[in-house]
């Protein structure tokens, strides 16, 4: 069951942008080809306007439906793929991410598959077919598959999604290989695209139990881990899964999102299965509140894509800030500054700000809340509240 480094640029630089305030940034011309994609023929969009947005495990029939949410990428197809669930994710223009088979190599609708993937969370100790649970899948057997699936296929990238203890070491779902971070240098070897999912705000252990922090912790941890050579994306928890008691708020849900983007996370898979009280696949489209809630986030990183897919400028910005208590991000697009900035405690924290003497006096808008302030002189100071999260575009003088 799906359950401190500053991102450095991987991206290039493009021209002929229109940028509207509240609008989404249209990118006309897209220079290059280091996008982290460009080395797959059949891989995810380069378009600087894409940012991959998916959920996890989710019906074609309700593609439709997720679309209008701003998810644009499935992520697992339940016994596919199969001709039927492709020809439905086409005619509602989602992009997917499959196990590897005939129907996918050789389907007429195969334009859609951007990546294939291995079984989900290997780290964690499999279930035996007697009862009870043997040791996790090893890291030799995931490079050996991996290579076979290169050997089918090298056109598309491979997906491999990990467990939570990519950032709780001591998970006890890994079994004999329960505190063994070292294993996961190994499992990434055998991805191109990694990706792992843990879920604070509804976890039942006290040591993880509302601390989102743990999720861009396995964000970083990823890029520590694979020395920045693989693309990371991470999963968001979006429903109550199996607590009866918590469902996520949409605040931590922006959060965990803000959080993982800043930490250098390139795609959100949004899990929105619901098993208890009572089991729901595509409990997100049955909950008003977390439904349009996540539509705005989905909204506000499609209109800061093109920033996002950006070179990082971090010399430009300098923050009087505990690394271990902020993160942040700066990214220079069409001549402006972003600076993408979390709280990832739960103490509210101040921060104090200096940008370049090219931004002095210059009017400040906060993109997440829609609020404009003016540097004093190079300056700002921020107040962030329990993991409060903000992005500041600030155009030069």
């Amino acid at each position: 069951m799906k359950s401190i480094l500053i991102p450095v640029a991987h991206f290039a630089l493009w021209l002929t942008i229109v940028c509207c305030q509240h609008k989404p940034l249209i990118a006309q011309t897209f220079l290059g080809t280091t996008s982290p994609y460009s080395q797959w023929k059949q891989g995810p969009p380069t378009d600087p306007n894409f940012f991959p947005i998916a959920v996890w495990l989710q019906s074609p029939r309700n593609s439709a439906k997720y679309k209008d949410i701003g998810i644009n990428t499935y992520v697992g197809l339940w016994k596919g793929p199969t001709e039927a669930q492709l020809l439905e994710l086409k005619k509602a223009g989602m992009k997917v991410i499959c196990h590897q088979n005939e129907v996918g190599l050789n389907s007429p609708n195969s334009d859609i598959i951007i990546a294939w993937m291995h079984g989900d969370e290997p780290d964690n100790a499999q279930p035996k077919a007697g009862g009870g649970y043997g040791p996790p899948i090893s890291p030799e057997k995931i490079k050996a598959d991996y290579e076979g699936l290169k050997k089918s296929d090298t056109t598309r990238p491979v997906f491999l999604n990990l467990g939570q203890g990519v950032a709780y070491d001591q998970y006890i779902g890994r079994g004999v290989r329960t505190n063994h971070p070292e294993d996961y240098r190994e499992y990434i070897l055998g991805s191109d695209i990694v990706s792992f999912d843990i879920y604070p705000a509804v976890h039942d252990k006290p040591e993880v139990k509302g601390k989102l922090e743990f999720v861009p912790k396995g964000v970083l941890r990823l890029r520590e881990w694979s020395g920045d050579k693989k693309i990371v994306w991470n999963c968001i928890e979006a429903s109550r899964i199996s607590n009866t008691k918590v469902k996520p708020t949409i605040d931590q849900i922006r959060s965990e999102v803000w959080m993982s983007l800043i930490a250098g996370s390139r795609g959100i898979i949004y899990f929105v299965h619901q098993f208890e009280p009572r089991f729901s696949e595509a409990s997100l489209l049955e909950d008003e509140e977390l439904r349009n809630g996540i539509t705005k986030v989905n909204q506000q990183i499609r209109q800061l894509a093109p920033v996002l897919n950006s070179p990082s400028s971090k010399e430009k910005v300098k923050l009087d800030a505990d690394s271990k208590k902020v993160l942040w991000m700066c990214k220079e697009f069409q001549g402006e500054l972003y600076l993408f900035i979390a709280n990832q405690t739960a103490n509210p924290t101040s921060v104090d700000i200096e940008f370049e003497e090219t931004c002095r006096d210059a009017k400040v808008t906060e993109r997440l809340e829609e609020k404009s302030s003016q540097l004093n002189g190079t300056k700002l100071t921020v107040d962030l509240n329990t993991y409060g999260v903000a992005v500041f575009q600030v155009p030069p003088r």
